[in-house]
């Protein structure tokens, strides 16, 4: 069974990186906080029926995601409540009181007691006794409420055997022991109470003010969250592609805490003594098989410079002892990643950007791109260069800018629109290009945000080809952020704008339309903006490929008109006018490739399960990058196509 996780994708604006200590939310500060959300938000103002109805569909949807503990009619009570209910909650709301949210917690609570009892059964009877070939049922029943009592127990033991599954390929068993059943079903268990245990009666008022925050923060649109502080750390980490640790991942597993991998240059890697699979048994001398999984993340916190103790057990049991010391680790593989093949007199670079970061420290994706396109003009004529943006799901606005900044002479880039219809236009000034030539941009439906940001504001000037999936994600909104902010008093991020490219187009639900189509494996899946709650509706704006320079000062307009506005970036025609053979010449590479062919098969799910495994085995299928390898070749069909590119300006 294939389950495709998706994330919420987003452009985030500010940077400053120390963290304060939050104080616990309590109902007090469930209006103050969105109140400050609606002032800045680009379509709702105040707090209004649609997003009552819309914050208990959204606090029910984060709570059973999955369908697994409420009843049709237990959801219905909220998910259809009347005029008169909808008002009572808004006039609640202004005096701060919370009844019909309580009620609701209740209900949860009653569902939560009754998915207990029935997965203690379910546990014990597939403990002592389970026919693998139950694998093979695994259902997604996620798209309605059970109707009754036993379909709801099925949802559960459906639950229960996807569990089982998960853990097998994890742990790479080939059967499964009745011990190894009842470790799986415990630490699940773990898993499932946790989430459960912030609902509960004895639930802190932090928790039950959290859940009603964050229900009404997605009620305003797809992209406005409300956060813990982990969750506001983890997001700080995966926009700066840095933190401060000893560079292990950990995976908690059914023999305990395991080290899933090392991160590339930490000290952990360094020391060479710690292996993925190693089992963590200490920290700092304390043995850690009683603690949680979070207790023993706790204790891996600390200062930079600071010294920490691991008790390490090899696969081989083996125990050991190793010490690290707490440093800034960068996570290099998640930065630009570059490489190049030879073509002619020179060779083809291929770029892979999979974010848009941005750190405190001034390490950023368009520094580390200046210095790729560098190096590999080093390494030989850089005849063309694809730029890989297939899992890029966004990072900063700014540097989305500067990215496309580097192929573009000057111009508007991107024009942010606000709920008050103001308009701020985002440009390159600095006049100067970085690479001119054959340039693809390789993108998938994963691809979304300030990576649609480059992609099709390269689209509009001409200067680049956009290839892979029909669309990209179609993420076309704007978030002001508290996460990265050191003063803040709450974690959240708020869509306040939309934005157009200087075509005057938004890729808001419609993405990134692909000049040449290279199927990705996202390809066939439901994957996109139009397929979440409450997405933002798409609309255009006037192009601006001549800079009316409306939002700037008369002191800098002066400047601008006799500095900027002479060298605006020309529209090219010169890859366009290629399409139609480019096109053609694709098509037939990929009509004639057996392994491309199968890959398709795969993908839409129209073989066997005889022909899948055969795939598997073919030469190169799973270690060749299908698609970049179509990307390259269209490159060089750039390069022999390209006549003087001064000549195809329009």
């Amino acid at each position: 069974m294939r389950r495709l996780i998706t994330t919420t994708f987003c452009i985030l604006s500010s940077l400053s990186y120390a963290q304060t200590a939050i104080q616990p939310l309590t109902l007090r500060d469930i209006q103050p906080s969105m109140e400050e959300m609606l002032d800045l938000h680009v379509e709702f103002q105040e707090f209004s029926p649609t997003l009552v109805k819309r914050s208990f569909k959204v606090y029910l949807e984060q709570f059973d995601p999955y369908k697994v503990y409420l009843l049709q009619e237990e959801a219905n009570s909220f998910l259809h409540i009347d005029n008169r209910q909808i008002q009572d909650v808004v006039s609640q709301y202004q005096t701060g009181q919370y009844p019909y949210y309580e009620t609701l917690n209740r209900t949860i609570q009653k569902s939560i007691l009754r998915a207990r009892a029935l997965r203690q059964e379910i546990e014990k009877k597939f403990i002592e006794e389970f026919d693998e070939a139950n694998f093979s049922t695994i259902q997604d029943m996620s798209g309605s409420y059970a109707k009754d009592p036993s379909e709801l127990k099925k949802r559960i033991s459906n639950q229960l055997i996807y569990a089982l599954a998960v853990e097998k390929s994890q742990e790479n068993l080939t059967f499964l022991t009745r011990e190894d059943r009842a470790k799986i079903f415990a630490l699940w268990e773990k898993r499932f109470q946790k989430q459960e245990n912030s609902y509960l009666i004895n639930s802190s008022q932090n928790n039950f003010s959290l859940h009603i925050l964050k229900a009404l923060a997605k009620s305003l649109d797809a992209h406005t969250s409300f956060f813990s502080p982990q969750e506001a750390f983890d997001l700080r980490t995966s926009l700066e592609k840095q933190f401060e640790g000893v560079g292990i991942v950990l995976r908690e597993g059914i023999h305990g805490v395991v080290i899933k991998n090392t991160i590339s240059g930490g000290p952990a890697q360094r020391s060479g003594k710690i292996t993925p699979g190693d089992l963590l048994v200490s920290i700092n001398d304390q043995p850690i098989q009683s603690l949680s999984y979070e207790e023993v993340l706790d204790l891996l916190k600390g200062e930079r410079g600071e010294k920490v103790s691991l008790g390490i057990q090899h696969e081989n049991n083996t125990p050991t002892t190793v010490v690290l010391v707490r440093e800034k680790i960068i996570m290099q593989e998640e930065r630009i990643q570059y490489s190049y093949e030879p073509c002619g007199n020179g060779i083809i670079g291929k770029i892979n950007l999979a974010s848009f970061y941005e750190s405190s420290d001034g390490s950023s994706c368009e520094k580390d791109l200046k210095d790729a396109i560098k190096q590999l003009k080093q390494q030989g004529n850089l005849q063309g260069l694809v730029v890989d943006l297939r899992e890029n799901s966004g990072g900063f606005l700014n540097q989305a800018v500067k990215t496309a900044g580097l192929f573009v002479s000057s111009g508007v880039i991107v024009v942010s629109k606000y709920s008050k219809g103001e308009m701020q236009y985002l440009r390159d000034i600095n006049g100067r290009v970085y690479f001119e030539g054959p340039l693809l941009l390789l993108t998938s439906k994963a691809s979304a945000s300030a990576a649609e940001i480059v992609a099709q504001a390269l689209q509009d000037y001409g200067i680049a080809l956009v290839v892979g999936d029909e669309r990209t994600y179609g993420k076309g909104s704007i978030q002001y952020q508290t996460v990265t902010d050191s003063d803040a008093s709450a974690y959240f991020k708020v869509t306040v704008g939309k934005y157009y490219t200087v075509s005057g187009r938004s890729t808001q639900i419609e993405g990134v339309k692909a000049d040449i189509q290279i199927p990705t494996e996202y390809a066939p899946f439901p994957i996109g903006e139009k397929y979440l709650l409450y997405p933002l509706k798409n609309d255009q704006i006037t192009p601006v490929y001549v800079d009316p320079l409306s939002d700037v000062d008369s002191k800098s307009k002066a400047w601008m008109q006799k500095n900027y506005l002479p060298n605006l970036q020309q529209r090219l025609s010169i890859w366009t006018q290629m399409l139609p053979l480019l096109r053609k010449n694709s098509q037939y590479r990929l009509q004639h490739d057996k392994n491309f062919l199968l890959f398709l098969k795969l993908i839409q799910n129209e073989s066997s399960s005889e022909e899948s495994s055969s795939i598997l085995n073919i030469p190169n299928y799973g270690q060749e990058d299908l698609q970049m390898t179509e990307a390259v070749n269209i490159i060089k069909d750039m390069i022999l196509l390209q006549p003087t590119q001064k000549a195809h300006r329009s």
